[in-house]
């Protein structure tokens, strides 16, 4: 989380009282002790690095911090020992030095071994996406804090399904699918920011929406901002290392909806052109096309299955609708269909005419 100084908090405080703000969407206060914790579950024994695909930028590999700087820019002043890039107290966040929006990142961590502390001074920092969107690093083994605050928590807002959590020293891994939030041209929001979170390879956050920008006993609204801002890590006061990161820009993600035409040109055909299509059609023995007409549209009954629609792109070239099986058909000197030429998941095959309907 990020530090606040108490001077703002006991404002803060004071102010929230008659200030009308929102409240926070979920049943459960932030930071409140009383929420449920999750289960705790063992994850499986840790294994080689992840190795990272081979579109992946990769923003540290052990050597050096030449993707990172603070936030004015000045190389970062994090250490860089054993092939681990170590937080330094009182140094400040890091940042990468590129903006990132749609991302799926990977990043190993290890909270140190010999605090003594408790709660959230034990092995803090985090993950921020766009430098607003936390997910919590934390010592949460066999440690209690609040529950919407410990490892792999969307900080104050969602706790893990799962508290995966090894001990501390040894490595662990955030395996994050990101999807920034969307606004209109007049900086109203159209999506909110989702994360989907894996932690040591278990699920533990499932697509869920956030409420905005995560922030200590608050959460801020949405306000509009770049579609690229960079990737944050957190000093907190507290040694952890962090080692192979690496991340993937995602593309846009795809919207639900009517599934797209095709691409060619439809046209339409007088009733009585689309009878010249009617009829069954063998492949092979017991395997058979039957087409028919409804009206004005032609449908295929595909070796028995569920009809599809087919529209036609010129006399003798048509497509299913909602696939990319594409038909050719031969006509005979009277103008009937006599057969066809199909294309299905990159094989080719011939159906003939045997029977009109």
């Amino acid at each position: 989380m990020l530090l606040k100084s108490v001077q703002f908090i006991l404002i803060g405080a004071i102010g929230l009282a008659g200030s009308g703000l929102a409240q926070s969407p979920s049943t459960w206060k932030i930071h409140d002790m009383k929420r449920p914790h999750p289960a705790v579950v063992m994850p499986g024994q840790p294994d080689r690095l992840a190795a990272p695909p081979s579109d992946a930028v990769i923003l540290f590999d052990g050597k050096d911090l030449s993707q990172w700087s603070t936030a004015q820019g000045e190389p970062a002043k994090w250490k860089v020992e054993n092939g681990s890039m170590v937080a330094v107290k009182g140094s400040g966040n890091v940042q990468t030095k590129s903006g990132w929006g749609d991302v799926q990142l990977h990043i190993e961590w290890a909270a140190p071994t010999l605090e003594q502390d408790q709660g959230q001074d034990r092995g803090n920092s985090g993950v921020y996406l766009m430098g607003l969107y936390e997910v919590q690093v934390l010592d949460s083994y066999q440690s209690q804090t609040y529950a919407d605050g410990q490892a792999a928590g969307i900080y104050g807002q969602f706790p893990p399904l799962v508290n995966a959590s090894r001990p501390p020293g040894e490595w662990q891994s955030y395996d994050i699918v990101f999807r920034r939030p969307r606004f209109d041209g007049g900086g109203s929001l159209l999506r909110p920011a989702r994360l989907t979170v894996l932690h040591n390879g278990i699920l533990v956050q499932d697509n869920v929406a956030l409420w905005g920008p995560t922030n200590w006993l608050e959460y801020d609204p949405y306000n509009a901002h770049p579609d690229k801002l960079p990737l944050l890590l957190q000093d907190h006061g507290s040694p952890v290392r962090f080692r192979n990161i690496w991340l993937r820009e995602l593309p846009e993600p795809v919207e639900l909806g009517p599934p797209a035409g095709s691409a060619e040109k439809v046209i339409a055909l007088a009733p009585n052109l689309l009878d010249r299509y009617v009829g069954r059609y063998e492949v092979s023995p017991g395997r058979y096309f039957t087409i028919t007409r409804e009206g004005e549209k032609l449908f295929a009954n595909f070796y028995g299955a569920r009809r599809f629609e087919i529209v036609a792109h010129s006399e003798r070239e048509f497509s299913m609708t909602r696939s990319g099986v594409d038909l050719k058909f031969d006509l005979g000197s009277d103008g009937q269909a006599q057969s066809f030429v199909f294309h299905i998941g990159g094989r080719q095959e011939v159906a003939k005419r045997v029977a009109l309907e």
